[in-house]
This record gives C-alpha cells, structure tokens and sequence, in this order.
C-alpha cells in the first residue's frame, strides 16, 4: 500500500498562526494532481509539537477527506505518552486514515523493551497499519534492528520511517523483518539509494515544494530507468540541501509561501527563516524549475 515519493505535509498557515484550511486544500489537490503517491499529516513537517490536540485531528480530518482515496493518508500519532498517541491512533482510523506513522517516545528516552510495550499498545488498539518513525536526532533512542524484528511480528505494525541516513541499515532490516516489511526513507537525501538497499519510498520533505520531481524519481526507478533517477537526484540536491540549511519546516514553508501555500512563518519556537537561508531556498527552486 505504502510506495514511492509520500510527502510529509506541512500545515498552511495564516500570518497570525491559524491553519489556513483553504490553502491546505488547495495545497493537497496540488499534491496529488502532481502525482505525489501518499499524505503524511501533522509529522514534524507539519508542526506536530506545537498544534492542540484539536488543531491535530482537523488536520487529520481535512487531510483523509480531500484526499478522498484517491492516495493513502498516514496520519501522524506520535507521542511520548503512549495513552496520548493511542488516542491521536484511535482517531485517525475514526475517520478514515489509511495507517498512522508513530515517532520512537522522545525526552523519556525508553529502553528497547519500552519501546516494545509502547508500540506494541498502539498497534492492539487499531487495526490499521502502524508505521514506525525511527529518527534518533530528534527523539535521542534509536530503534534497534532487533526491536523492529519483534515489532514487525505483531499484525498491524507494517514498516517503519528510517531517518538515520544510515544505508546499511536496510539491509539489515530485510533480513530481520522480511522483505514484505514496508521500508520508507524519511531522508531524501538517500532516497535513491535507499530504494537500490531495499527500501520502497521516500517520506519527504522536498515533495512539499517538488512533488512531480519526487515523485518521478520513485516513477523511474520501479520501470528501471537508473540514469533517469539519478538526473532527478542531481536536479533535487540544492533543493535538499537548502531544505535543511534551518530547522524543518522553516525552509519548506517559506518555500511553499513562495508557491501560494501559506504563510511562511512557523510557530514558536521555530525562528523565522534568516534572510541568508531565503535566498538559498529561492537559488535552489530556480535550480530546479520550480519558479522563474
């Protein structure tokens, strides 16, 4: 079900912080007018940790209904409280999401046997699949190849988001999880070469701002045109490069405010983008034909 260019969304904003629900519908339809394979809601790329539980599901809600199944939904539900993310789990099956993309519990920093009671929690509590989000940079623990070879045998966790940018670490979890184990970068800077390692998409954030692109990296590379990938790779670095020269999504809502999608201010904590980093961002979508 998962596969390809899958684009963690952001959340389109008004100058004074409310969710622009318009732009936010017109930035979906772009999306999948565009041929981006599958949604990813209220990630880290659409400011999970400072939107109200409220804020979230609607995102969530909106989200599921304009996609219409016309392209799945992973919902983000993660959190440091399990009772919290199998809440935030509950209600993205309620209203339709096709799976939920839970992130490893950060701050608590819970043993490898914690992290086996929290997922194993979600996953008995719904009966979509549960994306595991391993991203140590962020959450500080990093999810063993072991943990997910126990996690991967429960019925509703179906692979994990690998943010590591560590290319060997597919392999491994081919080989521990099974190759029907749904493997997706969450680094686009090694998303080619994290599909020749096994893995089968991307969760990205450059497809906020480049979701064609993206998505015609995955669309080449399954009908097995390698030099076509790797010349929409090349075409794609400074625009990944300039998404991560600050904070995501900083870099990516500017970006997308550049295109019509919202405001391009995040909310506190994120800093606005620094003037050097705009003109970075606007160099890199010149590169890439995304504006004049």
């Amino acid at each position: 079900m998962f596969h390809g260019s899958l684009v963690a969304t952001i959340t389109p904003m008004h100058d004074d912080g409310s969710i622009d629900e318009a732009a936010l519908e017109r930035f979906i339809e772009w999306q999948i007018a565009e041929g981006t394979h599958g949604l990813v809601p209220v990630g880290t790329t659409g400011e999970s940790p400072t939107l109200s539980h409220e804020e979230h599901k609607r995102v969530v809600e909106l989200t599921v209904r304009i996609a219409a199944k016309r392209v799945p939904v992973i919902a983000g539900a993660g959190s440091n409280a399990t009772a919290e993310a199998v809440e935030l789990a509950r209600h993205a099956q309620s209203v339709g999401a096709d799976g939920v993309l839970v992130v490893t519990p950060y701050y608590n920093k819970p043993t490898q046997d914690g992290l086996i009671l929290h997922y194993t929690a979600i996953a008995d509590a719904i009966d979509i699949p549960v994306i595991i989000y391993n991203i140590p940079s962020r959450s500080v623990i990093d999810m063993s190849v072991a943990t997910m070879a126990t996690l991967a045998q429960h019925r509703n966790i179906a692979g994990v988001k690998d943010a590591t940018a560590n290319l060997t670490r597919p392999l491994h979890t081919t080989a521990a999880c099974g190759p029907d184990f749904c493997q997706l970068s969450g680094e686009d800077h090694t998303a080619l070469a994290f599909l020749a390692a096994g893995g089968h998409g991307c969760i990205s954030v450059s497809a906020n701002i480049a979701p064609r692109l993206c998505a015609e990296l995955h669309n080449s590379w399954q009908r097995g045109d390698l030099a076509g990938a790797m010349a929409i790779q090349a075409r794609l670095l400074p625009l990944h490069d300039a998404m991560f020269a600050e904070t995501n999504p900083a870099p990516a809502k500017y970006a997308a405010s550049l295109l019509g999608y919202g405001a391009a201010r995040c909310r506190l904590p994120l800093a606005p983008l620094s003037d050097a980093a705009r003109e970075r961002m606007h160099r890199a979508m010149v590169s890439a034909g995304l504006i004049n």
